[in-house]
């Protein structure tokens, strides 16, 4: 493994523990740079496929959930660790229903499902994205669904 932020092959483990969902988490150190990051190892049992709105079909990938619910998390009071864990779950859920290809809206409607439940300011942010808000009513319409 290489180091995210030097590039270095020069890796250690400092720390391993099992976490969530069959994962195992590993806090690791660079040795060139002294930088810390963290790695998550699970269990691939099917590669999952995803099917764009616009047809084209790509591989899951995780980070990109973690990228969006980071956009969406930001100045809010939500940890990296809550972040990951929520992309962690939607995967898992995502490979409980045994289909090998999955449409984007399956994945944005789980992650939605989720961040509404840890933060609703974050959970209008994406789905204003999500959802391709236009107009200020889209926005009246989902403040409301918020508060109940």
């Amino acid at each position: 493994m290489k180091c995210p932020y030097c590039g270095s092959d020069g890796v250690r483990t400092l720390e391993t523990r099992d976490s969530q969902n069959n994962t195992i988490r590993r806090r690791k150190e660079c040795l060139n740079c002294g930088k810390r990051f963290t790695t998550y190892e699970y269990i691939e049992t099917v590669e999952l496929m995803v099917r764009k709105t616009d047809g084209r079909i790509e591989r899951f990938d995780l980070n990109k959930i973690v990228r969006g619910l980071q956009k969406a998390c930001e100045k809010r009071p939500v940890t990296m660790e809550q972040i990951r864990n929520l992309a962690e779950r939607v995967r898992q859920d995502l490979m409980m229903r045994g289909k090998g290809e999955i449409s984007s809206q399956e994945i944005g409607d789980l992650t939605s499902k989720y961040l509404k439940k840890l933060d609703r300011i974050a959970y209008i942010r994406f789905a204003s994205v999500y959802k391709r808000f236009e107009e200020p009513e889209d926005f009246r319409r989902i403040l409301k669904e918020v508060r109940k």
